[in-house]
């Protein structure tokens, strides 16, 4: 059971971007993000997107810092990814 971070590297609006997940569960996520304050507006499917100057703070918080394939294997392993094909409603 945990609230997994992996570093700032997807660019978008000016900015580096990390993804927050759980390995648990959706109702762990967003109980874990609305207590750092995050808004539920970052919300993808099965990820947060936190802004680069966050990811120390989550890491303060509780989340554990992994690597983006980490993150992802993880995530698979957890039954809570959404994949491409899902996203497109396929």
């Amino acid at each position: 059971m945990a609230i997994l971070i992996d570093d700032a590297r997807w660019p978008a609006h000016g900015r580096l971007w990390a993804h927050l997940v759980s390995d648990t569960s959706l109702d762990e996520l967003h109980a874990f993000a609305e207590a750092a304050g995050i808004p539920r507006r970052g919300f993808d499917r099965d990820h947060y997107d936190v802004p680069e100057d966050s990811v120390a703070r989550l890491i303060a918080a509780g989340a554990e810092h992994v690597s983006g394939r980490d993150l992802v294997r993880r995530l698979i392993a957890s039954g809570l990814r959404v994949t491409a094909r899902e996203r497109r409603g396929r």
